[in-house]
């Protein structure tokens, strides 16, 4: 009995030890769990937080770009709570202060990232007490009030992203006891006031981005900080003097503010400097031309400012430098060459006084005696300027200009004149003329590559290229919502999306990885902005999504037309609704394909050719204008991998070593024969080995005699066009689909013979009058 008893007692305290370990083990780790679940609830369980339960092992689960929680010997370390959406605010009985004192019972933070959550109220004292924290980033909420003082005795912070709220105010004082600091982002805020002169403390400083405030003032001096890369301060009232920096910058942007000294000479040594946007201020002074060959330099824009003197053609470039905008500014002189010659350069300039040797780009200057006297109405005296002398030039300068102004303006009615009456002649059949000439010649659209940008955008009657916030795109696409979206790749998806003036817009959404430069980004978004074309797909926009914690882009948005009608095929072979294309409409589309392959390939800088056309990459839009959807880039300095092609939209595509070919511009002739040989016969080709076997059909028919060719012809229209309209279309595709590239027609050849096409064919319809029948007007019924 006593032996049992002992055993008894024995077995009671293995229990007790095995027991004892498991209440002392997660005491602490249970309660964090208690906390994070109390912050979904004080958050209102937010869509992000749908998978969070009693019974969620927090500190094990798996991270996700949306939410990450991680752990240090079971204590929390790291939250990131990121909505994809912008959230709308919390309702009224949220307490930002009551949510705050739950965040601070997890002392160990080191990382908290609360964005798009609808966060309102003033941001609270008590976040002071997460001593821990190196990383803050509130974005995207709905904050107001100042930033309070005690966020500066967080020394242990190195980021802090306070962008897109509503604080107000100044920059606390103190800044400079967040002597850690790397990144200071406060964009898109209502701050104001001057920036503090502690700034100028910050020696770790990497980022300084503050644009879309309010803040006025000197900018304080910042040449201490040897580390400072980055330096944002859009869209302000700063001035007037140029910013006092480091000559290790890297970054620079005053776009849209209040300077208006001249340039500091210390820019002559700022060898690490890529970026300087200085656009949109009162500069004045001699533009210091030594900026063009900086040995790292690859994006100037100095538009809209006062900036004097005399460029040269043998001026120095660097060969890197990709963008270059010295519009509505005073300068004089020619354009250096280094700039014209470059096929990797995009140039603007008008609104000078440049002298140039086209007449398109002298209608965008202004007299020499323009510059002159506004260089004086703001004190400015030209180097080596003579009163008498000066006027003198002035005086001829200005009688030249208007001999040879009244000379271009007799020219042009002349040419007008001829082409009006000319249209009014029908021309012989003579359906292939491999020399025949077009208003659209490789050389009007060469020396049209400098064509300034606020003319071709007149023409085009489209809206200028912008910068879209995430919000208005978010909007747009009522956040990115699952009946929103067209079709994706293994690299993006695409969405469709109205804007608040109600048009309809593409959204092409592109993931980027973090080793991918902010430069390439801006080299690919300044060139496909030029591609502005009535039978291209223009962009019109663009936004960028960052990593908040480097500042690194982490999603690239793309906004482009959007066209309603699909694609070309869908009205020609792949609609089973019987809704089809009249012929006349295809010879339309078709020069309206060729048309925008003349403008990729003579009429932009630099040319691009080999865009691997398909006939699913000709959209339609709301009144049947065909326009390509893809074109040759240099896609992001060739980081992101090839994107695969969907049926939608494709706009970008790889850049193949077209240096490497021999008459790169055939390549596009034959895919244009492709797409041609499907718009006629309405079969779909899907293969090269169905091309192939339809071409040599193809071939026998023309070759045979008359009206054999008429069996394969699409039996929609085959009634409604003239035997001379479908032989000249039929001559040109077969001439486009030869093996030999050197045998294959121009595209000023293709663009002549389809344009004689839908003149016989029209000619025809009105003197003969076309047996089409109600259901194959045009377009048929819808």
């Amino acid at each position: 009995m006593a032996r049992t008893s002992y055993s008894w007692q024995i077995a009671v305290v293995l229990l007790a030890f095995l027991f004892v370990p498991i209440h002392c083990l997660k005491p602490h780790n249970a309660s964090q769990e208690q906390i994070l679940l109390e912050i979904q609830h004080l958050l209102y369980y937010p869509v992000v937080l749908s998978s969070w339960n009693n019974a969620t092992d927090f500190c094990n689960t798996v991270q996700s770009s949306s939410v990450t929680v991680v752990c240090y010997e079971d204590l929390v370390t790291q939250l990131h709570i990121i909505s994809g959406d912008k959230a709308t605010p919390l309702p009224k009985d949220f307490s930002i202060d009551t949510f705050f004192a739950t965040l601070v019972r997890l002392p160990s933070l080191k990382v908290l990232k609360l964005v798009s959550l609808g966060l309102w109220g003033q941001l609270p004292a008590t976040i002071s007490q997460l001593s821990s924290l190196e990383i803050l980033n509130i974005t995207s909420n709905h904050f107001t009030g100042t930033i309070q003082p005690e966020i500066t005795s967080l020394t242990n912070l190195q980021s802090l992203v306070l962008d897109d709220n509503k604080f107000t105010g100044w920059i606390p004082a103190r800044i400079n006891f967040l002597s850690r600091l790397s990144v200071l982002s406060l964009k898109n805020n209502l701050l104001n006031g001057m920036l503090p002169e502690s700034l100028g403390s910050l020696v770790d400083l990497r980022v300084l981005a503050l644009s879309h405030n309010n803040f006025s003032g000197q900018v304080p001096d910042l040449r201490s900080l040897t580390n400072l890369q980055v330096l944002e301060l859009e869209d302000n009232s700063l001035g007037p003097e140029f910013p006092r920096v480091s000559d290790r910058i890297i970054s620079i942007v005053l776009r849209d503010n209040k300077f208006t000294a001249g340039l500091p000479e210390q820019l002559h040594f700022f060898y690490q400097l890529k970026k300087l946007d200085i656009a949109l201020n009162r500069f004045t002074g001699p533009f210091l031309t030594s900026i063009l060959s900086l040995p790292s330099v690859t994006y100037l824009d100095i538009e809209g400012n006062r900036f004097t003197g005399k460029l040269f053609e043998d001026l120095a470039c660097n060969p890197e430098l990709v963008y270059v905008d010295l519009s509505a500014n005073l300068l004089t002189g020619r354009l250096p060459s280094c700039l014209v010659s470059s096929n990797a350069r995009n140039v603007a300039y008008d609104g000078n006084c440049l002298t140039t040797n086209n007449g398109n780009e002298a209608r965008t200057q202004k007299p020499i005696s323009f510059c002159s006297n506004e260089a004086l109405a703001v004190g400015i005296i030209p180097r080596h300027h003579k009163e008498g002398k000066g006027s003198k030039v002035a005086l001829a300068f200005g009688i030249t200009g208007g001999i040879i102004g009244v000379i271009m303006l007799v020219g042009v009615a002349f040419l007008i004149f001829r082409q009006v009456h000319g249209k009014k002649v029908v021309k012989p059949p003579s359906p292939v003329v491999s020399t025949a000439t077009s208003s659209y010649t490789s050389k009007l659209l060469s020396d049209a590559r400098y064509v300034t940008r606020a003319m071709k955008l007149a023409t085009l009657g489209l809206p200028p290229h912008r910068t879209f916030s995430l919000e208005e795109l978010e909007e747009a696409t009522n956040g990115f919502d699952t009946s929103t979206f067209i079709g994706e790749s293994s690299h993006d998806q695409m969405y469709r999306g109205q804007l608040r003036d109600g048009s309809w817009v593409a959204i092409q959404c592109l993931k980027m990885k973090r080793n991918q430069s902010m430069q390439s980004f801006t080299r690919h978004i300044e060139l496909i902005s030029k591609l502005r074309h009535q039978h291209l797909v223009s962009a019109l926009g663009h936004c960028f999504e960052f990593y908040l914690d480097d500042s690194s882009v982490s999603r690239l948005f793309l906004v482009f037309e959007y066209a309603p009608n699909g694609t070309l095929r869908d009205w020609i072979s792949g609609n089973d609704s019987g809704k089809t294309l009249s012929w006349s409409q295809r010879i339309a589309a078709a020069i309206g394909i060729v048309k925008g392959i003349q403008f990729l390939h003579s009429g932009v800088f630099p040319q691009l050719f080999s865009s691997n056309l398909k006939i699913t990459d000709i959209l339609l839009d709301q009144n049947f204008t065909a326009k390509i959807s893809c074109y040759n880039l240099p896609l992001l300095d060739q980081t992101i991998e090839k994107i695969i092609n969907y049926p939608i939209h494709t706009f970008l595509l790889t850049f193949p070593p077209i240096s490497r070919v021999s008459n790169p511009e055939k390549l596009d002739v034959y895919d244009f024969g492709v797409i041609l040989l499907e718009t006629i016969l309405a079969k779909p080709l899907r293969t090269q080995k169905e091309v192939e076997s339809v071409k040599q059909q193809f071939h026998t028919r023309i070759t045979a005699d008359d009206g054999a060719i008429n069996d394969l012809i699409d039996p929609a229209v085959r009634d409604a066009c003239c035997d001379q309209s479908l032989t000249t279309m039929a001559e040109i595709c077969s001439r486009c689909l030869e093996n030999d590239p050197s045998e294959r027609p121009s595209v000023e050849d293709m663009l002549w013979n389809l344009q004689f096409a839908a003149q016989v064919q029209e000619a025809w319809r009105s003197s003969e009058g076309s047996p089409i029948s109600s259901s194959r007007r045009a377009i048929t019924e819808q």
